[in-house]
This record gives structure tokens, sequence and C-alpha cells, in this order.
């Protein structure tokens, strides 16, 4: 070496500004193993030697192999350039410091030495277990007999309901787990203030009146809601005619429309069409699914896990479905009694007379609509679907009035009568509009009689069906 070449400054090594993120080894990458979930020991791999040819490297900044290393940051160590033999030494677990290599007798640029990557034949890990960095985790106790699962005896917790009357620090008491339990719960009741009585029954009967006219409350089928403004409209199809009678002045078209007994009677216990096409199919449809579909989709366990005793989940269902018959029935015999007070200027003398024939035909409409509810109430209580009941309504009022006519006509024996309930209905609303009766055969106490068994049987079927309810789903 000549002494110019002696003379020039080597080159040091400037220290370089390394990010505070962890950095992985450049070390031989072990092969992946199945390792039981506790820290085995690292084993330092053998490095191989590296054939290095005798031209100059440029020193560049060593890039780091991915390496797979407990997610900690390891503490970096500026690398310090050391001299050492290029015979194959293992190599600590710490930063690699760069060798100094036979530079060749021209000046080099500052930068690092890049190595170059180590051919690595793939050889067998040894059977020693790897140093792994220790990770803190968070132990997850399972549920065991000793350690039993705790929860809260809230029936909103099943259901998925909230009121915002809930207690968080009311928690289930829990017992010995026997015979395979892992948990017991115990109802704890809502000891608080309750609202009143009259409040609670007020919120089902609203729910099932409004959801006829707006959203957010039982929902209705359209097909349902059609059909009962079809069948309001035609109920007025008298009140309609009257009134156009009073405009065209026919003595002869209002006495065959007008507001006498037999319309009144007609109105309410006409056979065809109102009690055929109209009342008993808007019965059909309407308690279809009142209790029924409790029973099938469970919503029954969320009224009794209320303050809601049987009785009042009963009447109130009673009551909603009564309630929309007596709008088609009892309000439309109203507006028809008014239309004619007012198209044609009835006195006082007139209503007195005509009066009790009103109160005569409104007393049968109560007692149609009684009859209807509670028919089609117990034949819903019974079953898990809207078909049943409306068709066994349908059946047991068409179909006995088919059965007696079949046999008065074949045999002349009118006794079939007293089991069909429109029969014993219209023969008691002509008592009381005393109007001219077609039973003939027997009186109409009979038929009275007969009415009372029925519904007492519909209401007996009823309860006891709604008492054997629980708050489960069935």
């Amino acid at each position: 070496m000549s002494e110019d070449e002696e003379n020039l400054p080597q080159s040091q090594p400037q220290p370089m500004a390394i990010a505070p993120q962890p950095l992985p080894l450049t070390q031989a990458q072990p092969q992946p193993m199945a390792i039981a979930p506790q820290p085995l020991p690292l084993t330092q791999a053998q490095p191989q030697p590296m054939a290095i040819a005798p031209q100059p490297l440029p020193l560049t900044q060593a890039q780091p192999q991915p390496m797979a290393i407990a997610p900690q940051p390891l503490p970096l160590t500026q690398a310090q350039p050391q001299p050492m033999a290029i015979a194959p030494q293992p190599l600590p677990l710490t930063q690699p410091q760069p060798q100094p290599m036979a530079i060749a007798p021209q000046p080099l640029p500052l930068t690092q030495a890049q190595p170059q990557p180590m051919a690595i034949a793939p050889q067998p890990l040894p059977l020693t277990q790897p140093q792994v960095q220790h990770v803190a985790t968070e132990d997850i106790q399972m549920a065991t007999a000793e350690t039993p699962v705790t929860g809260q005896a809230r029936m909103d917790t099943a259901w998925g309901s909230s009121e915002g009357d809930e207690n968080i620090s009311e928690m289930a008491s829990i017992g010995q787990t026997d015979s395979g339990e892992i948990f017991k719960q115990n109802y704890e009741p809502w000891r608080g203030e309750l609202n009143p009585r009259w409040m609670r029954n007020w919120a089902i009967l609203r729910h099932h009146i409004l959801g006829i006219f707006k959203k957010g409350h039982r929902p209705w089928g359209v097909p349902t809601r059609i059909f009962l403004v079809l069948v309001f409209f035609a109920s007025l199809s008298d009140a309609a005619l009257t009134l156009l009678s009073s405009l065209i002045g026919d003595a002869e078209f209002h006495s065959f429309w007008g507001v006498n007994r037999d319309n009144l009677y007609g109105h309410v216990l006409g056979f065809f069409p109102r009690n055929v096409m109209y009342y008993p199919i808007v019965a059909a449809l309407l308690v279809g699914g009142v209790i029924s579909e409790d029973r099938l989709h469970g919503t029954s366990a969320l009224y009794f896990s209320r303050p809601i005793n049987r009785f009042d989940y009963v009447g109130m269902k009673y009551a909603s479905v009564a309630f929309i018959q007596a709008i088609i029935i009892i309000f439309t015999l109203f507006l028809y009694y008014l239309t004619e007070i007012m198209a044609f200027g009835r006195g006082w003398a007139w209503i007195v007379d005509t009066f009790p024939i009103f109160l005569g035909a409104l007393l049968g409409g109560v007692l149609l609509i009684i009859t209807y509810t509670s028919i089609g109430l117990a034949l819903s209580s019974v079953s898990k679907g809207k078909f049943f009941p409306g068709i066994g309504l349908l059946a047991i009022i068409l179909g006995t009035k088919t059965l007696a006519i079949i046999v008065k006509n074949l045999f002349d024996r009118e006794i079939l009568y007293l089991l069909s309930p429109y029969d014993c209905l219209a023969h008691v609303g002509q008592t009381l509009v005393n109007t001219q009766p077609t039973y003939d055969q027997y009186s109409w106490t009979w038929s009275l009689a007969s009415l009372i068994v029925m519904n007492a049987i519909a209401l007996y079927v009823l309860s006891s069906r709604v008492s054997s309810m629980e708050v489960t789903r069935e």
C-alpha cells in the first residue's frame, strides 16, 4: 500500500437515528411448529459462512427481515463496528454487529454496508424449546361447578324488552349446582309504585283498537282493514236511502227505506246480507288471532310477567273485539235513526213513539255482538292460528242455520233452530222490536235460554284456556 493511500482518512461509521419501534433480528427464520402455550427457550441458529466477493460493497442501511416475535418492543443498541474474523461464529441475540470486510484500495461512501442474504440450507430444528417473550395475558375462568355463571333474575333479560324500571343491582341468587345444573335464577318481582289498573287495561284496549287506524299498535292485515271500511259504509246504505227519499220527496220510496219496526230489526238482525256477508265475517276476521297469536308467539308471557291478571287480559281482549263490532252495528243504527230525525224534521211525538223500537233493536245488536264475540274468542283460545277460529265461527253461525232450514223443510220441525246462534238471536230480536215472529213452534224464552247456554259454554272454555296459559312460550 502506498504512502498516499495510507494517509487517506478511513471512513468512520456515523451514528444512525433509529426510530423507537422494535426492529426484528436478522437471524435465521425458524420453521413453525406446534408448541404448547408455555414459554420455551430459544436456541441460536448457527449461521453458515458467507462467500464474500472482493469487490467494494456500498454501506447502505441493512434491511431487516421479518420474524415472528412476541409483540413487545426490544431495546435497540447502536451497532458498533468491531473487527472480526470471517470464520463462522455464532451470532448473539442482540442486533448484529457490522463486520469490517476486505475493501479495495479506493475511498468508499460513508453509508453502511448492506449485508447479503445468506444461503442457509433447511436444517431440522432441534427439539429444544426457543426462548419466547412472556406476554401479559388475562386468565379467563370457565364456568364450572365451583365458579357458576351468574345472571340477572329479570324477565326482561329473557325477552329483550326494557321498560325503564330495571334495577341492575338486583341479581339472581346463586345456588349450589346439582345434577348438571349451571346456575339458578329466581324472579324478583317489582316492588315499586305501579300505574293504576285502568291505565294498564287501557293500554291493552288501545293496542287493539288503534291498530285499525294507524301503525304502532296491533298489526291488523290490510284486507281486514279494507273489509271493515266496506262493511261500515254498506251498513249505512239504509241511512243513505232515507236521506235520498227526503230529497226526492217520494212517500212510497220512504215507506220502503224509512225508519219503522221491520227496517230497524233488519238493520241489526236481517239475515241477508247483514248476517250472511257482513257481521259474521267481521267477527271471524277480528277474533282470528286475538288470543291464538299470543299463544303462538309467546306474547302471553309478556302480558303475565307484568302486573296484569287474567281477568283484565280477557276483559280487554273481549272489549276490543266487541267495540269494533259495535262501531259497525250500533253506531250505524244510531246514524240511521238520527238521519230520519234530521232529514224529515221529526218532532218529539215521533221520537217518543219510535224510541222504544230503537232501544229494542239496540238491545238485539248488543246480544248479537256478545254472542259472536264469546264464541269467536273461545275458538281463538284453543288454537294457535287465525284460520281455525275464523272458519269455526262461520261454520257455527251459517252451518247450524243451514242445517235447521234443511230439517224444517224436510220434516217441518223447527227444534234445530235452538242450536243456531243466529236463529236464537233473531227470535229474541223479533220479540224486542215487537215485529211479526217467524218462529211459531216454540216460545222466544227457549231461544233466550239457548243463547245463555251458548255464551256460558263459550266463556267457560275461554276462561279455562286463559287460566292455563303460563308465563312461558307454549
